[in-house]
Formats: structure tokens, sequence, C-alpha cells
């Protein structure tokens, strides 16, 4: 029997994902290293381990929980995905936008995309929260030309104003309600899976970047294709290489990371919330 294309692998996935009978999501929130408490905060849930679906893999990385949860999150419909695909995972582009896909399948409009990153810049200290207003990718992550079917947006997808500017206002007035410090930045996506040298990290600051990480860009890039807005946070874990001094580590990133994760949820929920009048 040949074997069914991606494509017919998430049909599938969708149809298994309707039948736990939750309402259909209006918001997706994938989650990045270490972040799985925020799962926490998803009310009476439907978990389904990404093992069940036909179309994403198993994860590799330690504090990527690998689960689907629909439930409610601040009084919205929400598809959570507890872990994430990388391309350093050594899957193909189209496999890491694949919760993308799915999410806007099942009637998200919105992708939340979290992740764990390494600071270019020493006033941004591991633990602080970054709003993302763009990106730059340096791993060729750009799934548009190599998505076996699965987006039907325009090839040549425009990314200003990638990351919705009306969505970081919100996010912004939530984390000033909870007396919580944010700024705004620039992530860049390195491919990975080691880390970055620090000729590197001087490079990216001479390029603009605040950030650095190893995922995000395809599902963002994904997400505008596929006509969702976007809202991006990175979570600092570390500072990069060579910045004073530093030596990132996995063990650090998701330490750091779980620490932040019940305050990132209260944020979530609160900028939810404030979108929907409450």
């Amino acid at each position: 029997m040949p074997r069914r294309s991606l494509r017919r692998r998430v049909e599938e996935a969708e149809a298994i994902l309707r039948k736990t009978g939750k309402p259909a999501p209006e918001v997706a929130v994938v989650l990045g290293s270490g972040l799985g408490p925020v799962a926490d905060a998803v009310r009476d849930p439907v978990a389904v381990p990404f093992t069940d679906l036909p179309c994403l893999p198993a994860p590799t990385v330690p504090g990527h929980a690998g689960r689907v949860l629909l439930g409610r999150l601040a009084e919205r419909d929400a598809v959570v995905f507890q872990g994430r695909v990388h391309l350093y995972e050594g899957h193909p582009h189209a496999q890491v936008i694949v919760p993308v896909v799915l999410a806007r399948r099942l009637g998200a409009r919105l992708l939340i995309v979290t992740n764990a990153a390494g600071s270019v810049r020493p006033d941004l200290r591991p633990g602080s929260f970054v709003l993302l207003t763009d990106h730059i990718d340096l791993a060729e992550a750009d799934p548009t030309g190599a998505h076996d079917g699965l987006l039907d947006g325009p090839k040549f997808t425009p990314l200003n104003a990638c990351y919705a500017p009306a969505w970081r206002a919100r996010a912004r007035a939530a984390a000033a309600r909870l007396g919580l410090a944010v700024r705004e930045g620039v992530y860049a996506m390195m491919r990975g899976p080691a880390y970055e040298t620090p000729a590197e990290i001087r490079m990216l600051r001479l390029l603009g970047a605040d950030v650095v990480g190893m995922s995000t860009v395809p599902e963002v890039i994904a997400a505008r294709n596929l006509g969702l807005d976007v809202l991006g946070i990175t979570t600092v874990t570390n500072l990069a290489a060579g910045v004073e001094g530093a030596t990132p580590s996995h063990e650090e990133v998701a330490q750091i990371a779980r620490d932040a994760g019940p305050q990132l949820a209260r944020w979530l929920e609160a900028t939810l919330a404030a979108e929907s009048g409450q």
C-alpha cells in the first residue's frame, strides 16, 4: 500500500481532534522548550498525544511533552500544542508547520507562538519576556517552497507586520495591568541544535536581533500564509554565548522556562480576556 501523503495524514488528525467533541478553537498556542506549565491554565482539557495523530512525531527534545490540548483559555476555545517540531530534529519544513496547519483547519484565527531563547543583549536578563516585533531568518526556515500542499496562501507571502500590532498592544496593556515588565524586540532564528558562537552573537547584535533561538519562524510564516494573526512571545532563558562570558545549556533553558511558565500563563489569559472585553 502506498504511504499516505502528509496532507492526507493531517486530514486524518483533524478528524481525530474533532471527534473529541470540543468546539472549534478560536486561538492556537504553540509552547516552546520548558513552557509546558502554561498548559495547566487550559480548563476542561482533552489531551491527545502527538503519537495518537498520524501527522505528528514524538518529540525528541526534553521540555516538550508532545500533547495537543483542546479546552478553554480565558473563556476562549483554544488548541494548545504542548511541544513543537524542530528543523534541527531532522524534520522537513512541511512537518514543522503541521501544528499551524491543523490549528487553521480546526478554525483558529490567532496563533500565539512562544519560545525559549537566548538574549543577545546584556540588558535582557533571563526570566524576562519579549514581545516579538519582527524576525531574522538565518536558518532557511521559510516553508512556503516545500510544504507538501499544506499551504494555500500566496507563494510570495508578505511578512511586513507579521506580528500583529493590535495584538501586541493588547498584550502590552495586559502586562501593565499585571505589573509585568515586558520589552519588544526582534527574534533571530539559527538552525541549531548547537548553540551559537560568540562571534555569531556579535553578528546578530549588529544585524539588529535582540533574542536568538531555533524555532518559531517556520510557524509564523505558515500562519501568515494561511491568514492567521500572530502574537509572538519569547521567554529569555539565558544570556547567549559570550554575553558577559555566558555558556548556554539546555538544562538552564528548561529550568528558567519552567519557572516563568505560570507567569506567562497569567499574561496570556489576561491578554485574551482583554480582547474579549472581560
